[in-house]
């Protein structure tokens, strides 16, 4: 009994390392200046290729949803928990809202640079 619950809280010890963070933080926008422009230019586009990154939707479908209220607010939500899941990032679904409603651009940006920069990752339309 003994070895299985010192296995058990190594096992949980490791989860608990495994998860990662962001590779840009949330204001780190002009770390990737390219992106940063088009971005706060027509988000829509950014938006529409993270979905896509995620495996959430289409880009044109991602783009088109970026225009309608509510709505987008619940795909945006998805897509960023999609990439957090994806890559191993710590976060919630609260931590989640707080950077879209805050600073929605610094958002799309980082998560624009996380699908970006991992290893093995490309967006599919760039």
């Amino acid at each position: 009994k003994q070895w299985y619950q010192r296995r058990v809280a190594i096992t949980a010890g490791e989860l608990k390392t495994s998860m990662g963070d962001w590779n840009h933080g949330l204001f780190g926008c002009c770390d990737d200046f390219g992106t940063c422009i088009i971005s706060w230019i027509v988000p829509c586009v950014t938006f529409g290729q993270n979905a896509e990154a995620a495996g959430v939707s289409s880009c044109i479908v991602g783009a088109l949803l970026f225009f309608i209220p509510l709505v987008n607010l619940f795909c945006w939500v998805k897509i960023r928990g999609a990439i957090r899941e994806k890559y191993s990032i710590e976060g919630s679904l609260i931590n989640d809202l707080f950077a879209i409603c805050c600073c929605g651009l610094c958002a799309i940006v980082q998560e624009a640079q996380q699908c970006k920069n991992s290893p093995g990752a490309a967006m599919a339309r760039s």
